[in-house]
């Protein structure tokens, strides 16, 4: 499985991707997310899905803006030449792939700004190469394991939260999918992108060097259930002891 996550916020975009790779018995790690530079500027790509489709459609991606010096005056233009690759790789391989017991599926998370783009640009795109875009309503979104992460950016992430605490909200989200699912894990590839800065920016992170603030997390979270009121449960613990 996969944990790859994408938040946009007024301040810019934060993207988290984790390493592991499953592949039948085979347990290993390797990147999920790419960066393209396009001209003066860069993009992002993280997928979840079946290896071989993604590494196909990035090369192919690759050969159109580096060999043939393709660019996009708009972000929408790189997603939509991306999707062109992942249809192209399905007309190759996806009856193969069927045959073998295989369904084809990519799902990716493409940002970045472009020379045209008013504002910073975060986009979904779907196994058949079509997209929507992540934006103020939709805030974030996670393509493999999004059971466990969910609920903590439900509840505290917004359009209005920086571009640090976006980081932060990101990292614990993956750390309770972490802790929760043995098919995601360390090391993870971070992803920063400020406001017109056409810039994207990437950072490894290891277990260890997320070790303190994993430890606070969780003290914290103690902390938090200590600090609950227990009024709410008298009723509960009385009917309780009248069993008894």
């Amino acid at each position: 499985m996969t944990y790859c996550l994408g938040i946009k916020v007024r301040g810019g975009i934060v993207a988290i991707a984790d390493t592991r790779i499953t592949a039948g018995t085979e347990v290993y790690s390797n990147k999920k997310v790419s960066i393209h530079e396009v001209g003066n500027h860069s993009l992002f790509i993280m997928t979840a899905g079946l290896r071989s489709v993604r590494d196909k459609s990035i090369i192919y991606f690759n050969r159109l803006t580096e060999e043939k010096g393709c660019k996009f005056d708009y972000m929408y233009e790189a997603v939509n030449a991306f999707g062109d690759m992942i249809r192209k790789v399905a007309q190759e391989d996806k009856a193969t792939l069927k045959a073998e017991g295989y369904n084809f599926n990519l799902h990716s998370i493409v940002g970045g700004q472009m020379p045209h783009d008013d504002e910073h640009k975060l986009f979904l795109i779907f196994p058949e190469g079509n997209w929507i875009e992540i934006n103020e309503g939709l805030k974030y979104q996670i393509i493999g394991n999004s059971n466990y992460g969910k609920p903590l950016l439900n509840r505290t992430l917004s359009y209005e939260t920086s571009l640090e605490d976006a980081l932060k909200l990101g990292f614990l989200s993956f750390d309770a999918t972490q802790v929760s699912a043995s098919d995601v894990d360390y090391p993870i590839d971070v992803i920063v992108y400020q406001k017109d800065s056409f810039n994207v920016i990437e950072h490894r992170l290891t277990k260890d060097d997320m070790s303190e603030v994993t430890k606070k997390w969780n003290a914290l979270l103690k902390d938090s259930v200590d600090n609950l009121p227990n009024e709410w449960l008298q009723n509960i613990l009385e009917k309780s002891c009248e069993v008894q």
